[in-house]
Order: structure tokens, then C-alpha cells, then sequence
């Protein structure tokens, strides 16, 4: 299990229900076609590809930012890219329904 978790970017075991109540990000970097379909109520939309020229949306480095996508993969790749820029707090949620379900 640690192998696959690993190679999600899932990371250890995090309550991500107890983060998004203290009030972390919830980033969800499907299309905007994919977000209009649903979406995680007061989530940001910034698609995976775009994130490196979206980081304004994102100014506070110090607050927990939990990443979605439709099956987690998109949101493995993203929160690499946020560690790399400088992003400590970055926790990869997987797909969105299945992190709508946790955080409720």
C-alpha cells in the first residue's frame, strides 16, 4: 500500500476532513470543463497546466493546500509542482468525489 500511496503522491496518512475545516485550500486542477460538471463546494479551479503561471491565485505559501482531480493523478503531478515551487503544506486529495465525501 505505502508503494501506491507513494506513487499517487499521496504521502503519509493525513486527516484531510481536519485540515479543510481549519480552513486549507482545496485545488482542483481538472479542466474547467470538468469542474463546471461538479466540483468541491469553495474549491479554487486551476488547471494542472496552468498552475506555474497561476501561483497570484496562491500567495500564501504557509496555508495547507489540498490537491483534486478526477482519479488523483493530476493531483499527484500538481502538488509536485507546488513542493517545487515552495509549497510545504500540500496534501494530494485524489479524486474529488471521493475528498467531497471525507471533507463533509
Amino acid at each position: 500500500m505505502s508503494f501506491l500511496r507513494k506513487l499517487f503522491g499521496l504521502g503519509p496518512a493525513v486527516d484531510l476532513k481536519a485540515l479543510a475545516d481549519e480552513g486549507a485550500i482545496i485545488l482542483d486542477v481538472r479542466t474547467k470543463g470538468e469542474f463546471q460538471g461538479g466540483h468541491i463546494k469553495h474549491a479554487i479551479n486551476i488547471p494542472v497546466d496552468s498552475i506555474s503561471s497561476n501561483l497570484s491565485k496562491l500567495k500564501n505559501k504557509d496555508k495547507p493546500i489540498i490537491t483534486c482531480c478526477a482519479s488523483g493523478m493530476r493531483s499527484g503531478r500538481a502538488k509536485g509542482l507546488l513542493k517545487a515551487k515552495g509549497y510545504e503544506k500540500v496534501y494530494n486529495g485524489g479524486a474529488w468525489t471521493s475528498l467531497n465525501r471525507k471533507i463533509a
